[in-house]
């Protein structure tokens, strides 16, 4: 199934209320009780509209995800833009990392409502496939690029760091929303700590 959004722009204003309308209402109600008729209303649209731009809910959620996931990706590279050493890449990554924990929890809600539904719904396992595939790729390509300066030595290849990294963040940040008066700071160092053995020479 052609995706509604391939033939539609999402550029326009509309479009992008739309969307974060959605947002909203998943991290408020969850994507289940998350209805065309509430983003509609929230976002001040008509209900066809949603269906003329996104065909489905569950391709509304995607792009939510995707256009998030977009602007975290933007987001990273500028934080590892001006890194030097391997320590200043694992600085950029624990920042990532912190500022989705603390400004931005909804992405991990999101993320595991698209993954539960990817689950049942064949469309959305394979948008979501794509959209793993490529941050993945995009980050395996800012690690390479780095390799390549001298500036980190990876210790397996570029594409399965990337992987491990999105595991550990996302993973910890799981947890510590789910848990959010416990003290994060130790697993936060563990979690680096498991970084460094992959983005820093053996030797070192």
């Amino acid at each position: 199934m052609e995706a509604a959004t391939s033939t539609r722009s999402l550029a326009g204003e509309k479009a992008q209320r739309i969307i974060e309308a959605m947002r909203r209402s998943v991290a408020q109600r969850g994507a289940a009780a998350s209805t065309f008729d509430h983003v509609a209303r929230e976002a001040g649209v008509s209900r066809g509209l949603l269906h003329y731009y996104f065909g489905t809910k569950e391709q509304l959620l995607v792009e939510v995800v995707r256009r998030d996931s977009e602007l975290r990706m933007e987001v990273l590279d500028e934080q590892l833009a001006g890194a030097r050493t391997a320590e200043d890449v694992l600085h950029g990554l624990v920042a990532s990392m912190g500022e989705m924990v603390e400004r931005d929890p909804e992405f991990i809600s999101l993320l595991v409502e698209l993954f539960a539904l990817s689950r049942r719904n064949r469309d959305i396992a394979a948008e979501l496939e794509e959209l793993l595939r490529r941050t993945r790729r995009h980050v395996a390509g800012v690690l390479a690029a780095k390799e390549q300066e001298g500036i980190l030595q990876l210790q397996a290849e570029p594409e399965a760091i990337a992987e491990v990294l999105f595991a550990l963040g996302e993973g910890v940040a799981l947890r510590v929303l789910a848990e959010p008066q416990r003290d994060s700071r130790p697993t936060v160092r563990a979690s680096v700590a498991c970084a460094r053995t992959l983005l820093t020479s053996s030797e070192r």
